[in-house]
């Protein structure tokens, strides 16, 4: 029986995407004898390819006309980008990503320089097509910044799934594959049809063709996952703010913080801050004179969130807190601390006992009335107030009354402010 046109391509496409997932998987499998790096420039070099078969190089299929540029090696891409952080982690992840998107980039900046030389034509009948030039440039900027989003995207969407897909890895790796290369598709034809006038069948074939794709792939990665890696459903998924901030090099900025004397998670002064930093303005002022206070402030129920929610959770809610107390204090005067756990210490200075109260009913009432908990629940604080010298002759004395005033608000019911004479406000 003779093979029709369409079934001959679906029959290419399915040969190119197993001679493509054979390899880079061999190359993978290896990567501890011969280095991860060989695998690296395998996923890199075909950047340049895919987006050029994207633009110019289209098959019929049963349902529709589609790029094997986009359908095989981009898809193709997108998962062995998956698969490397199921098998390594989020830092070495990172590489490729960061690698594709600084290297096409810098291509694209190299080809705008040469494009202003003056060129000979050396061999009769082959001149540059500027034209082509920079219509591939612009496609290779954005399908660049959508495959960073993409890889990024593909990664934090499988370790979401995890919480309810836990035992069924292969639905795991199908949505978050679905799912980012849909938004690709929608992506990469916006600009491709504005730039070559692609038209709009264009993008249902290939949207069809890529659905295919993430199947395939799919299929193949679980495959290798199961029978050459050992990989099963008991791997668990990791705290989705770890990956992010690893994928983003958000914890080499949290390292910054944290030599520079910031707290890593919530950004205020650290606890050495408040030990050196604290303890000179507030002997400082005292000794001059002047007038300083400590509020000692602590999130109710921080523990609680934790054991019915998660870590996780608490730690939005302390980020949050920590948030609204600095945007509510940004006077130069005033520096907050992370104590220790769900406590903050506010120390300002040229502020009477009076003003300070004021001042903590104000941060009490604000943090109340903020959307500050993912889970829609009411975040409040306690506060404890003292104020030198009458309260304490140093910044220790002033933390010790102010401790005690805080716990006396816990006592009352929390989410009250307590200062000189017992129960102030809430």
């Amino acid at each position: 029986m003779a093979i029709t046109l369409e079934t001959g391509n679906v029959l290419l496409l399915l040969a190119q995407a197993l001679a493509y997932f054979c390899v880079m998987a061999a190359l993978f499998r290896i990567r501890r004898r011969v280095g991860i790096g060989v695998f690296l420039c395998a996923l890199g070099v075909m950047h340049f390819l895919e987006t050029y078969l994207a633009a110019v190089f289209y098959i019929q299929l049963p349902f529709g006309i589609i790029s094997p540029g986009s359908t095989v090696l981009f898809s193709g891409k997108l998962l062995m980008i998956l698969l490397l952080y199921i098998k390594e982690d989020a830092a070495t992840v990172r590489q490729p990503i960061y690698g594709l998107l600084i290297g096409n980039f810098l291509i694209v900046a190299l080809v705008v320089v040469l494009r202003n030389h003056e060129v000979v034509p050396a061999v009769p009948g082959r001149e540059p097509d500027i034209s082509f030039v920079d219509e591939m440039g612009w496609l290779m900027v954005w399908g660049t910044s959508l495959l960073f989003l993409d890889s990024i995207g593909i990664i934090l969407l499988y370790e979401k799934l995890g919480r309810w897909l836990r035992n069924h890895l292969l639905l795991r790796i199908l949505i978050s594959s679905a799912a980012m290369l849909t938004f690709d598709q929608l992506g990469f034809f916006l600009a491709l049809h504005y730039v070559t006038g692609a038209p709009w069948h264009v993008l249902y074939g290939g949207w069809a063709a890529k659905m295919g794709a993430a199947l395939i792939f799919s299929l193949m990665v679980l495959a290798y996952l199961r029978l050459v890696e050992r990989c099963g459903s008991e791997i668990l998924p990791s705290r989705l703010s770890d990956v992010f901030d690893t994928l983003t090099y958000r914890e080499r900025y949290l390292d910054l913080l944290g030599e520079s004397g910031r707290d890593r998670l919530t950004g205020a002064l650290d606890r050495g801050q408040f030990d050196s930093l604290g303890r000179d303005l507030a002997l400082a002022a005292i000794d001059a004179g002047e007038t300083v206070s400590l509020l000692a402030i602590d999130v109710d129920g921080v523990r609680g969130i934790n054991d019915s929610a998660g870590r996780q959770e608490g730690d939005i809610v302390l980020r949050a807190v920590a948030r609204l107390l600095i945007g509510a204090v940004g006077d130069g005067r005033y520096h907050l601390f992370r104590y220790g756990g769900s406590t903050f210490v506010l120390l300002a200075q040229g502020l009477d006992h009076r003003a300070a109260l004021d001042l903590a009913e104000l941060l009490r009432r604000t943090t109340a009335r903020a959307d500050l908990s993912e889970r829609g629940e009411i975040v409040t604080v306690s506060v404890g107030v003292a104020t030198g010298s009458g309260d304490g002759r140093d910044l220790y004395g002033l933390y010790s009354v102010a401790e005690g005033r805080l716990n006396e608000a816990k006592a009352a019911g929390k989410d009250r402010v307590v200062g000189s004479g017992g129960l102030v406000r809430g």
